[in-house]
């Protein structure tokens, strides 16, 4: 029988103490069905990215552990960063990979949202496919204002917690829980310091600004490259790929006078929308992701049968 693949993006709100990102990272290494692939921090958006695949009890036993770390190293108190953010355990996605349906990621959420907070007294709030309140569906929306601001309104009624007392931990504030498709985090690198740039053109590209219907964006400071950045959210990588968001960058970004440094993509990414763009840049007639050498090889093995 198939085992049930799920992956899991956790986000904490540390990225400049290594002692403390080593503790959270260590609690997902060498777990049974629990697969470490990805880990990323950044100081200058005090954050912590980690991309974990495997068996949905595995890993949430994994989040329990590193939850209770987040607890005690990080005091959203003093906690400042580029990044958005509501707490020291910021936001928990989980996304269906392999014999396991939305739905049931949607009821993995919700429980997992009720033990996390009987085990760490973090009041939670569901997102995306999870979503109790579709006014909540955005994350966004969930953080406006941030950890500063939802202190302040967490008792009026449309902030209020899916789980919990109106109440932020003292400490560690709030968690997002949720269920949604693959998301590609993907940030453009400029070459000014000029942080309205940045702003701008993350407006103009994202959804609510009237640019690309599956992406969302928000323009920071990187102060240690002494740039700005386009921090971009992918939410649909086959209708909104990577290149054609790029070049729409790029081409905004020129109406400034500025130019694209680099690019990241933060975290694991689908091989199709890299793929994807190498095409479109290489300009590849008739190309055929099934003549991806590694990839026509684990779809045979995946036709041979599952271990």
């Amino acid at each position: 029988m198939s085992r049930k693949l799920i992956e899991c993006v956790p986000n904490f709100s540390e990225g400049r103490r290594p002692e403390v990102i080593d503790a959270i990272v260590g609690c997902f290494r060498n777990k049974k069905g629990c697969y470490l692939f990805d880990d990323r921090a950044d100081r200058d958006h005090n954050r912590l990215v980690v991309s974990l695949v495997g068996e949905p009890d595995p890993i949430q036993d994994a989040l329990i552990e590193a939850a209770k770390v987040a607890v005690r190293h990080i005091d959203m108190e003093k906690h400042r960063g580029g990044h958005p953010r509501i707490g020291a355990v910021d936001v928990i996605p989980f996304t269906p990979i392999k014999t396991i349906t939305m739905a049931e990621c949607v009821d993995l959420a919700h429980a997992f949202g009720s033990r996390f907070h009987a085990e760490t007294g973090i009041p939670v709030y569901y997102y995306e496919e999870a979503a109790r309140n579709p006014e909540r569906k955005k994350l966004e929306v969930i953080r406006k204002g941030q950890y500063e601001v939802l202190k302040i309104e967490i008792n009026r009624p449309e902030r209020r917690p899916d789980v919990g007392r109106p109440a932020l931990h003292p400490s560690a504030g709030a968690t997002v829980i949720g269920a949604r498709p693959f998301l590609v985090a993907f940030n453009v690198n400029l070459n000014t310091s000029d942080l309205k740039v940045a702003k701008a053109i993350a407006h103009a590209a994202r959804a609510s600004g009237g640019g690309f219907s599956h992406v969302k964006g928000i323009g920071l400071p990187l102060a240690g490259r002494g740039m700005v950045q386009v921090s971009l959210n992918i939410v649909d990588y086959e209708k909104n790929p990577l290149y054609r968001v790029q070049e729409f960058v790029r081409m905004e970004a020129r109406r400034w006078g500025v130019e694209i440094v680099d690019t990241e993509v933060y975290g694991m990414v689908p091989a199709e929308a890299l793929l994807s763009s190498a095409e479109y840049y290489m300009q590849i007639a008739g190309f055929d992701t099934r003549q991806v050498i590694e990839l026509r090889l684990l779809e045979m093995t995946g036709e041979n049968g599952d271990s």
